[in-house]
């Protein structure tokens, strides 16, 4: 049975202060559409801007995950999308009246909370996961950053191992089997940092929302009394004191691993940005944000061209077709070696499909090139444009009697060689209505079910007798 995609309720909100920022700001989850997914609005800003939850509109990754478009950025967005993963919403719009997420206790928990008190709602669309096909795989050497994305139809499983080569935090693993395992095992895991690295945010000015309780910080160097007393002072705390486990006493762990949990916590945020969910195991050592969204993009990149390639339908060269060469000729004014299509397979008043049987005896093979015979770039659109002049005519009772003349022709791009022995396919849809016999077209050509080259067109018919 398929599963339906949902949304909330009603809309519900969280306030709290960013951490970065120290902006007191409001976060409010709203139902959206199917298909809407995550995104974003700028309720503070002039037009609301939207922001959509997409790795390629990532802008930082230093200190968490931010996102800009349409002039307005959302920082600290990965364990908002982390919750949303966890509680399996597919579409939500999310309001907020300030430029970063607010920290709450530095875990994803509070938000689950909040939505599971109004509840979801199921939608009528199918939830259309991405199915990792195969082992996909990132790394950055520098960095010893491993991750590998795994096939697994079943669910969408995580193992997580970090390792910084400290005596405190060294070598930590987390791992959930199902994304059902989220809230109970993950979500409550809070951001950590070293105190080394506290110091620099703070004389940076780059913690303002930081009060120490929301974020582990593990004591990796050593420290006197003195340094303790002044980061007392600094979060208005009547002492602060090293706990057994290396950390500061300012909170108690909830899991011996945390660390790890919430590393994969941050995996889990950032790769919500994908744009759908996925179903897989997902492994990773060493992962950082810069390193989940640059994977993210990579597997983006991937579903992407397996979804091109759906879109293109693979036809029967072998199939009767609606004009052969004879009544092409009877259309079109070319003639052999100018005339570049065999057949008309399709044609109805939007699209046509044609055919070019590519063969050595060509006369162009003779110089293009000697030794290595490719079809010139500018052949294949010439053969795409008399393709679509056969659609434009179409519109005439006397086609015999008129010229298809080109106005122009843009971004043309050639993706492969075609050679000797290829059949090369054309499609050519219309991008609008033909009016006063102008049409603009979309243009594909194919060679089996690769795209070869495209281009768009824009054509006129007059009449020549």
């Amino acid at each position: 049975m398929n599963v339906k995609q949902r949304t909330i309720k009603e809309p519900v909100s969280v306030s709290g202060t960013g951490l970065h920022t120290g902006e007191f700001v409001t976060l409010t989850f709203n139902p959206a559409p199917e298909k809407h997914g995550y995104k974003f609005r700028r309720v503070d800003l002039p037009g609301q801007p939207i922001i959509e939850a997409d790795c390629d509109n990532v802008t930082d990754t230093s200190r968490g995950t931010t996102l800009t478009q349409n002039g307005a950025s959302v920082s600290t967005v990965e364990h908002v999308l982390a919750a949303m993963v966890g509680l399996e919403i597919d579409n939500v719009l999310i309001d907020i009246s300030g430029p970063e997420m607010p920290i709450m206790d530095g875990s994803s928990i509070q938000f689950i909370d909040a939505i599971e008190a109004i509840g979801f709602t199921e939608q009528d669309a199918d939830r259309e996961y991405y199915h990792i096909p195969y082992n996909i795989h990132y790394t950055e050497p520098d960095r010893k950053v491993e991750m590998v994305a795994m096939p697994l139809d079943t669910d969408y499983r995580f193992t997580c191992m970090v390792d910084y080569n400290s005596q405190v935090l060294g070598s930590q693993h987390a791992t959930i089997s199902t994304i059902a395992e989220f809230k109970k095992e993950i979500a409550s895991s809070r951001t950590f940092c070293f105190l080394h690295e506290l110091e620099a945010l703070l004389q940076h000015d780059l913690i303002k929302g930081g009060d120490l309780n929301n974020a582990i910080v593990v004591v990796d160097k050593e420290v006197d009394e003195e340094e303790l007393a002044h980061l007392a002072k600094l979060f208005n705390r009547k002492d602060i004191s090293v706990a057994p486990q290396g950390i500061l006493n300012n909170i108690e762990l909830r899991h011996q691993n945390e660390p790890a949990r919430h590393k994969l916590l941050d995996m889990i945020g950032d790769l919500a940005l994908v744009g759908v969910p996925l179903k897989g195991h997902i492994m990773a050592a060493r992962p950082g944000h810069a390193a989940n969204v640059a994977f993210a993009k990579k597997i983006k990149t991937l579903i992407k061209k397996e979804r091109s390639r759906k879109h293109v339908k693979v036809y029967d060269p072998n199939m009767k077709p609606v004009y052969d060469t004879v009544q092409i000729m009877n259309i079109l004014p070319h003639r052999p070696p100018m005339l570049l299509i065999d057949k008309i397979l399709e044609l109805s008043k939007t699209h046509v499909v044609g055919l070019k049987a590519v063969t050595m005896n060509e006369p162009f093979f003779i110089g293009h090139f000697p030794g290595a015979p490719v079809m010139p770039g500018v052949l294949q659109i010439e053969a795409m444009a008399q393709t679509g002049g056969i659609l434009v005519l179409n519109t005439v009772p006397d086609p015999e009697n008129w010229l298809t003349l080109f106005l122009k022709i843009e971004n043309a791009r050639f993706k492969d060689k075609v050679l000797p022995g290829d059949t090369l396919i054309f499609r050519c849809d219309l991008i609008a209505p033909i009016r006063r016999g102008i049409a603009q077209m979309k243009g594909i050509g194919m060679v089996g079910e690769k795209i070869v080259v495209e281009a768009e067109l824009m054509a006129q018919i007059v009449k020549y007798k």
